[in-house]
């Protein structure tokens, strides 16, 4: 099996990098963002006769919450357009488009853990930008898997994890937003399921989901930033905050936990709870 992935110099992409040795019977193809621009057509179209991709995986996106407040022009040309050019020429080459999405397409208010059929109402620019992503995948390619995740951490590449391991090695004391709760999720484990996805769909030309997938538990960024200390045997001290302590441009969901009933009743997958995930990944991690 061909799998081309998008954004592969991120957090994400550079997971499926990896890994790719443990999946013998499938050939992995790798672009970068300076590689491809997944919002040009003939960009793409060239990539996909390369590779004679069965799958694509998108792991390209534009993530920066507050630019995109400030410059939704690109926002929506990577989530929105950039998700459509894939799913157009995934379709003409009959192959199945793996694209990720986000809790941010939620308006963070639920009581309880995000249902994937729940309705979608974000409130930022950069979770608008995400929805009509997902709606155009949905639209244009009918084999298509959309995994919405978030809280993403990994040994690559710049997330809220290393950064506090760097904080804590140079600091006594930290304060830690404590009033935003959601699930902490390792990106090996992600990546690791989507594989497993593939390689239990058989027909790929017949999968057509939209699915969560985060790791068990539920904390918020305090919690973790604890647990990155604890695990690392850091001595610095968190202290928790309120989000106003630390004003941002893009408005950020208060509760962003959810549920994956379609993860576990279709493909039987499990995750782990997230301080096991975490102590996995601070054992080996590269700095």
């Amino acid at each position: 099996m061909h799998i081309m992935v998008t954004g592969s110099g991120g957090q994400l992409g550079s997971e499926f990098r990896a890994i790719a040795d443990r999946y013998p019977c499938s050939q992995l193809f790798f672009f970068d963002h300076g590689e491809l621009d997944i919002a040009s057509e003939s960009a793409v179209e060239a990539a996909m006769r390369r590779c004679c991709a069965d799958v694509v995986v998108n792991c390209a996106a534009f993530t920066s919450v507050d630019r995109a407040e400030t410059d939704p022009d690109a926002a929506f040309r990577a989530n929105r357009d950039g998700a459509g050019v894939l799913a157009r020429s995934a379709r003409r080459h009959d192959a199945l488009l793996v694209h990720f999405s986000t809790y941010y397409v939620f308006d963070g208010r639920s009581p309880k853990p995000y249902r994937e059929d729940d309705p979608a109402s974000p409130d930022s620019v950069y979770g608008k930008s995400k929805l009509q992503g997902e709606a155009l995948v949905r639209q244009v390619n009918p084999s298509h898997l959309i995994i919405r995740t978030g809280w993403l951490y990994s040994r690559f590449g710049e997330n809220f994890v290393k950064t506090m391991l760097r904080l804590g090695r140079e600091r006594d004391q930290l304060d830690v937003v404590s009033d935003r709760i959601g699930s902490p999720t390792h990106a090996e484990g992600l990546a690791s399921a989507v594989m497993r996805i593939i390689e239990q769909s058989g027909s790929l030309a017949g999968l057509a989901a939209t699915c969560h997938y985060c790791d068990e538990g539920v904390a918020s960024w305090f919690d973790l930033a604890v647990a990155v200390m604890a695990k690392a045997n850091l001595p610095c001290n968190v202290r928790p905050v309120e989000s106003s302590a630390f004003p941002v441009h893009g408005p950020r969901p208060w509760y962003s936990v959810m549920g994956k009933q379609i993860l576990k009743s279709q493909w039987g997958i499990e995750t782990p709870h997230w301080q096991s995930a975490l102590g996995a990944m601070l054992d080996r991690r590269i700095d």
